[in-house]
């Protein structure tokens, strides 16, 4: 959420900064409110001095004997004046809230400009593209000849956009999971985390899911505010919400797997064929807490280390920068990662790595206070992908397959697919 302040001190400038993305922010409206809010404030402070003056004098008139009843009216009349303006200025408070609730956060001055992914800027490639002597087949097709992606059983007990994996897919999985978690946090130094997967409203208002794409959500039927998790960026972000962190401990490295669910309300049909858009898939999140003016740094950290679980896998990528139309609506600059799928001859994104500056932090209540003390501050908050787990199977499979339909293993992954238990 932005800060209000921001806004009427420059309302100008964040509306043209928002204009960037696309969006039209009626920063005028917001000005117009707090100056009634402001103006019912001070009528309040004016009306309560006047309302503690009479009551001193009817104090005083009742002790003289005298007749006390019109001015009794009078402070009641004030009372009740008192009342009203208190109850608009927490409509206003609300409405303003709820406002910025909907608002986007400002994108940062290295953003490119344009509408859409069509102005991305592309920041690196790593590796080269695999070449094959035979027309390269998708995921879907490796998936039926291996006998190891079913979507016709995942629909006959869900629906569409759910897969059952078999034998080699689901142990790719797996492993894949304990690669990408032994990487972070033995490598990268972060903290293992293992989240609830439902998350209360509350949560996904403080990283800002809520309210704007509700539509994407899957909603539990009871509780009525608790929903599965879209991302582990919702609880494990939340996991200090409310909370002064203490500077001394910053940046605070956090990496998660969970399942991941959503609507997909808004894909329009896009990517109904295989694996790259479902309603249930695997990730495992990196969330970092960091310090307003090492934010940008930690970003390019974060990025770098989902970037090497791509290379250890040998897997052809690019980084591309958002431009302010393709920017999420809580980030203020992202990086994706893409992926190259040869049976597409194009990349696709496998993970994004964003810095929300202090727009999630204000929203959950997420402070941090200086070593040595001071006044507490909003942190900023930044995750990414590392990585999502179904879109780096696809990428393995259609990047390693073979001419007879079978795909290879990558090497850093053989020691997670081998049999580790031994006889018994």
């Amino acid at each position: 959420m932005l800060d209000i302040r921001s806004i009427l001190a420059d309302p100008d400038g964040v509306r043209a900064a928002l204009a960037r993305r696309g969006f039209e922010a009626d920063t005028a409206r917001l000005v117009r409110l707090d100056e009634e809010r402001r103006a019912a404030i001070a009528e309040v402070e004016q009306l309560k001095r006047r309302r503690n003056e009479s009551s001193r004098r009817i104090g005083a008139m009742i002790k003289a004997g005298e007749d006390a009843g019109p001015l009794r009216e009078e402070v009641k009349a004030l009372g009740e004046r008192i009342r009203g303006l208190d109850a608009r200025v927490a409509e206003i408070e609300s409405e303003i809230r709820e406002t910025l609730l909907g608002w986007p956060n400002l994108p940062h001055e290295s953003c490119p400009d344009g509408p859409d992914e069509s102005a991305n800027r592309v920041e690196r490639v790593w590796g080269e593209p695999p070449r094959f002597d035979f027309e390269p087949r998708d995921h879907v097709d490796i998936g039926a000849i291996t006998d190891t992606l079913d979507f016709e059983r995942a629909a006959k007990i869900t629906g569409a956009r759910f897969v059952v994996m078999k034998g080699q897919a689901a142990r790719l999985e797996r492993a894949l999971i304990s690669f990408m978690l032994d990487l972070h946090v033995e490598r990268h130094g972060y903290t293992e985390l293992l989240p609830p997967f439902i998350v209360h409203r509350r949560s996904l208002e403080g990283t800002g899911q809520l309210p704007k794409f509700a539509d994407d959500l899957f909603r539990l039927a009871e509780p009525d505010d608790w929903f599965l998790a879209p991302t582990a960026e919702v609880p494990v972000t939340n996991l200090h919400a409310g909370e002064i962190l203490d500077g001394a401990r910053l940046p605070l490295r956090y990496a998660a797997y969970t399942p991941c669910f959503r609507a997909e309300a808004g894909s329009h049909g896009r990517d109904v064929r295989g694996m790259i858009r479902q309603h249930q898939f695997d990730k495992v999140e990196l969330v970092t807490f960091a310090k307003p003016d090492e934010s940008y740094e930690v970003l390019e950290q974060l990025t770098g280390h989902a970037e090497e679980v791509l290379r250890r896998l040998g897997l052809h990528y690019r980084v591309v920068t958002l431009a302010t139309g393709d920017l999420g609506f809580s980030a203020a600059k992202t990086y994706d990662l893409e992926v190259w799928l040869p049976s597409q001859q194009r990349f696709r994104e496998i993970s994004s790595c964003s810095n929300f500056e202090d727009f999630q932090a204000r929203r959950a209540g997420i402070r941090w206070r200086p070593e040595g003390g001071g006044k507490a501050r909003l942190v900023h908050t930044l995750n990414g992908s590392g990585l999502a787990v179904g879109r780096t199977v696809i990428a393995i499979m259609e990047q390693y397959q073979r001419e007879d339909g079978t795909f290879a293993i990558p090497a850093a992954l053989e020691p997670y697919m081998r049999d580790r238990l031994g006889s018994p």
